[in-house]
């Protein structure tokens, strides 16, 4: 049986890309569209944008051009770095394959799969958003510290940690960082006017896709540069806030509730 490489990319802050969403990507740009691609590999609409989503997020960069209406959603197409990451992640497999069949004949006879070599980079995370980007400020005192993270032009996440946690991450100014936001922790408020809130994150938006059901509904916002968050509201709230694809919107978030790692 021929030995075939699987890679995952992870990290402990970071949701996986794996061979399954780089063939979403590639479904997309073959059909033209997300409800088409996600069709051709088997999975619901709901499933693929947040695929899309998440790799965006955390890739930092949009993966697809989308376009509104038609009866199957609207189209898509790759954008430059959409291209890329396809064909960067092709070729890694092809030579991480290369690298099993070379290693293989070492490993006969003592139980251990050159597959089990070939797991991913780290681990996963239970946040719903994921969204890489730069810290550009840090002020803290001797307890406490506020770190801003620009995760798009214009766009800056404020997180509240401990100075010990600055510390141990090595958290400056100038380097990556991994915004990490669960979606229950996400207020959305409509309209276009900041509203008057204490929240220190306070991010417009474009309502991209409301998802309800009897109970709950999860809203996606569009915040700029392919960036997107989550929210998880009910369905009540969605219906009576008017929330609707193509309308503004902010999400709020508490900088307590907002989680930053680093790889």
């Amino acid at each position: 049986m021929p030995i075939e490489a699987l890679v995952t990319l992870k990290s402990e802050s970071l949701s996986p890309v794996g061979r399954e969403r780089i063939r979403l990507l590639e479904a997309v740009a073959r059909e033209g569209s997300i409800s088409a691609g996600a069709k051709a590999v088997g999975l619901t609409y709901k499933a693929a944008w947040d695929a899309l989503d998440a790799m965006a997020n955390l890739f930092g960069q949009p993966l697809l051009e989308t376009r509104a209406g038609g009866r199957a959603g609207g189209g898509a197409s790759l954008t430059p770095t959409g291209q890329r990451v396809i064909v960067a992640f092709n070729r890694l497999e092809a030579e991480m394959a290369r690298v099993v069949r070379a290693i293989s004949p070492d490993l006969a006879g003592t139980g251990i799969s050159p597959l089990n070599l070939m797991s991913g980079f780290l681990m996963k995370t239970s946040a719903r958003n994921a969204l890489r980007g730069t810290i550009i400020d840090i002020v803290a005192d001797a307890l406490a510290a506020e770190v801003a993270v620009e995760v798009a032009d214009a766009t800056v996440i404020h997180a509240l940690v401990t100075s010990e946690s600055v510390r141990t991450l090595g958290l400056c100014v100038g380097r990556d960082a991994v915004v990490l936001v669960k979606a229950p922790f996400v207020v959305v408020a409509p309209g276009d006017v900041p509203p008057r809130t204490s929240f220190r994150n306070c991010l417009h938006g474009i309502v991209q896709r409301v998802e309800a059901g009897a109970v709950g509904a999860e809203v996606v916002l569009d915040i700029g540069g392919g960036k997107t968050l989550a929210a998880t509201i009910t369905a009540h709230s969605a219906q009576a806030l008017n929330l609707a694809p193509g309308k503004p919107a902010f999400a709020l978030i508490e900088a307590a509730h907002v989680i930053l790692a680093i790889d």
